[in-house]
């Protein structure tokens, strides 16, 4: 019998800021781009539940964050601090909580700085997990002073939907009996995968819910959908994987820029671009990679348009030369017609490596 755990740390970022600072204890706290007085142009890495009570998120332009809270100031309440991340410091959080659930549970595997999925099988019955669940969570409240959300389940689909819905500080079991009935009343949203389009997709068709979802034949996502529609017809079941996946790789390193003036000034774009073509070939070099085979340029518009453009490379390299050569190659048709017919400004530029290749692979330098 499969228990599978979804540990999620509650609002993380924010969480440690909270902890280490204790003047901040109670306020709204957000995460991410400098606002710059509502000029910001960058986004938002997370908010905490004081935050979110103004409509905050992860990944909301900070612009409009800022506005937000100016209107909660306005109605009396307290404004929103923004902070940078200090990602060094979060890692170094996430080291000691897993280090933590390691030396209780087997088998675990890291999904994020804040996230990981555990294997309870070995506990014998969910009353079991669910009390090794409290005791983990007890755990990192002692040590850390944080709070963890987490789901058990069947699968990690079950578990990682399960520890969303009580957070914070939530622990929530679903028995392999009680999971249709779980999912049932929950919003198509909630399935992981399922964005804004595929929400406003199913809408339109009147299906809300993952019950109402579990409606439509199988046949029907297929047509509607291709190869996401069949794995939605599983998910709305409560099917996944249950096997964790031991080590972790990332699947690429990346960088990006979001500037201060939209511009097509070629110069400064392309100098820009030199520059995070070396902050991504450093990242690659920092976590042990040898090489990459892919490079993929982002280029978001003044329209919040955003386009991606990718090249695979035959070898893989770890040539900084070559690199800036092919982001060089992938940026210039967006300084004319062959890219940008109506000339529109970036707004931001992202490098992004993928197909990364450890030592002994084989990489050109």
């Amino acid at each position: 019998m499969a228990i599978i755990a979804h540990l999620d740390m509650d609002a993380f970022y924010a969480a440690v800021e909270e902890r280490d600072h204790p003047e901040l204890a109670g306020l709204p706290l957000a995460v991410g781009a400098d606002p710059q007085g509502g000029r910001g142009r960058g986004v938002l890495t997370t908010a905490n539940y004081a935050a979110r009570r103004y409509g905050l998120h992860s990944a909301m332009p900070v612009s409009r964050a800022w506005k937000l809270s100016e209107a909660a100031r306005r109605r009396g309440e307290p404004p929103v601090v923004f902070l940078p991340p200090n990602f060094r410091r979060y890692e170094e959080v996430s080291r000691r909580i897993l280090a933590l659930v390691r030396a209780r549970v087997p088998l675990v595997e890291e999904a994020g700085l804040d996230e990981a999925y555990l294997d309870l099988s070995f506990t014998g019955s969910y009353d079991k997990a669910r009390e090794l669940c409290r005791e983990l969570k007890e755990a990192i409240r002692r040590q850390e002073g944080l709070t963890a959300s987490v789901g058990v389940g069947p699968n990690k689909l079950v578990a990682k939907i399960a520890s969303d819905v009580r957070k914070p500080d939530g622990l929530t079991v679903v028995r392999p009996e009680e999971v249709e009935a779980f999912l049932a009343p929950l919003p198509v949203r909630r399935i992981p995968g399922v964005g804004p389009k595929t929400e406003r997709f199913l809408k339109a068709r009147g299906i809300r819910t993952v019950g109402e979802l579990r409606t439509v034949p199988r046949e029907d996502l297929h047509s509607w959908l291709g190869k996401w529609g069949l794995e939605l017809y599983d998910k709305a079941r409560g099917r996944g994987r249950e096997e964790l996946t031991l080590t972790w790789e990332p699947k690429s390193v990346g960088e990006q820029e979001t500037f201060a003036t939209d511009t097509l000034e070629a110069d400064f774009l392309c100098r820009r671009l030199w520059h995070l073509c070396h902050q991504a070939r450093r990242r690659l070099l920092a976590e042990g990679f040898q090489g990459f085979r892919t490079v993929v340029l982002t280029v978001r518009f003044h329209d919040f348009q955003t386009v991606t453009r990718t090249h695979t490379l035959p070898e893989a390299t770890a040539s900084g030369r070559r690199l800036r050569a092919e982001a060089l190659r992938l940026f210039l048709p967006f300084l004319d017609r062959r890219e940008n017919p109506h000339r529109k400004a970036i707004r931001l530029l992202g490098v992004r490596l993928e197909k990364l290749v450890r030592p002994g692979e084989g990489a050109e330098r």
